[in-house]
């Protein structure tokens, strides 16, 4: 199967109007399958992990391999209602690629039919990875044990695609590309009562407000300003009328750095704030941080010095060097474990960004991406 034999639109149109979320992805997973195994490779190997279903790793035996290299896609959506009004959007109402996973799955099969019919010098593993939305599928993945033995790789690569860069640009950076995350859960309880007795209550608004704006002194009092974070809360829920002091509030948000160390003291802060918030008004804080397996994307030195040095130098890639982003990855997790370089792909779509209703990626940039990985990983087996 060459890659001229793909119909790859076609491809990525089915995947985007039939998107899945995350430990849900089963009829994507078979129809990735269908696809990998049509090929009939004599050196290619389907696996699938029983505790997480929707999993599907791919192993090609190299004809004199020295290394295994690792390549890994995401294959779940979002709960989002799409509004492209495209022929071919997604058939499942509330559900939709506004990620661009739909991409990432068409080019690495793209580069997949490529090595499944020219057999790769090297081993290559690729992970069609569940649950990137939420869940930390990498993490649970790597937890489980998948990566041991001939399926474990010595280095890993990974896109994200960029609706902010021209279609088929490829770009990374060394050292930290995105931020690690932690959400945030927080229900605060008190005593409600009538508006015009505040002495009778215990005000959960008065303390939730508080506690918000006391949030915002960690990233300016406590973060190196070189290095950056944020603390956003993007939901707050109370009440039901204006002349009643409400019981109940309930929060939500997200924390992102850079670093991991900087991530793990925001998390400490934002406990202390809580513990003293609560003293303060006498209400009660149930605090979740759902940290899972977002940590930064930090690139490897030596990985991404040689993706680096290939793209800079073949003329026919379109590459620069970015700047790090707040977005969070769980394949992070991956590249802490396993040496690796994540890397944006360009989809040209400027006015609207990842995760938005009316995200339309310019399919134009699948097949430059493909073979810019595939002469990536030719020339990297060469090494």
């Amino acid at each position: 199967m060459a890659i001229a034999d793909l119909d790859l639109i076609a491809i990525r149109r089915h995947l985007h109007a039939y998107p899945e979320l995350s430990m849900a992805e089963f009829k994507t997973q078979a129809y990735l399958k269908e696809i990998i195994l049509s090929w009939q490779s004599s050196w290619l190997t389907i696996r699938e992990i029983p505790a997480v279903p929707t999993a599907l790793l791919v192993r090609l035996t190299g004809s004199k391999p020295t290394r295994t290299i690792g390549y890994r896609a995401d294959i779940d959506a979002l709960p989002i209602n799409e509004e492209t009004d495209l022929a071919y959007a997604s058939k499942n109402p509330g559900v939709m690629h506004a990620c661009g996973h739909d991409i990432h799955m068409t080019v690495a099969l793209g580069v997949l039919a490529y090595f499944a019919t020219h057999q790769p010098v090297d081993n290559l593993i690729f992970l069609f990875q569940p649950a990137e939305e939420e869940q930390a599928g990498g993490k649970q993945l790597y937890e489980l044990g998948t990566f041991v033995n001939e399926w474990r790789p010595d280095e890993f690569y990974a896109l994200h695609d960029q609706p902010a860069m021209p279609a088929g640009q490829i770009a990374t950076r060394q050292g930290t590309l995105f931020a690690g995350t932690t959400e945030i859960h927080l229900t605060i309880k008190g005593r409600g009562g009538h508006a015009a007795f505040p002495h009778q209550a215990q005000d959960v608004i008065v303390a939730a407000s508080s506690f918000v704006m006391a949030l915002q002194t960690i990233v300016s009092r406590n973060v190196n300003p070189v290095r950056g974070g944020v603390i956003t809360i993007g939901k707050l829920q109370a009440g039901t009328i204006g002349n009643v002091i409400p019981n109940e509030a309930k929060l939500a948000g997200t924390i992102r750095a850079f670093e991991q160390a900087d991530l793990e003291m925001m998390q400490q802060r934002v406990r202390e704030i809580v513990q003293s918030t609560a003293a303060m008004y006498g209400v009660t804080f149930d605090l979740e941080l759902n940290q899972g397996g977002y940590w930064p994307v930090n690139n490897d030195s030596k990985t991404t010095t040689n993706f680096m040095q290939f793209m800079q130098e073949d003329k026919e890639i379109d590459f620069v060097v970015s700047q790090p982003a707040m977005t969070g990855e769980d394949f992070g997790y991956l590249i802490n474990q396993i040496p690796g370089t994540m890397f944006w792909l360009g989809v040209g779509d400027a006015e609207h960004g990842l995760h938005d209703s009316h995200l339309a990626p310019d399919e134009s940039a699948i097949e430059p991406g493909i073979r810019a990985i595939t002469k990536f990983l030719n020339w990297r087996m060469q090494q």
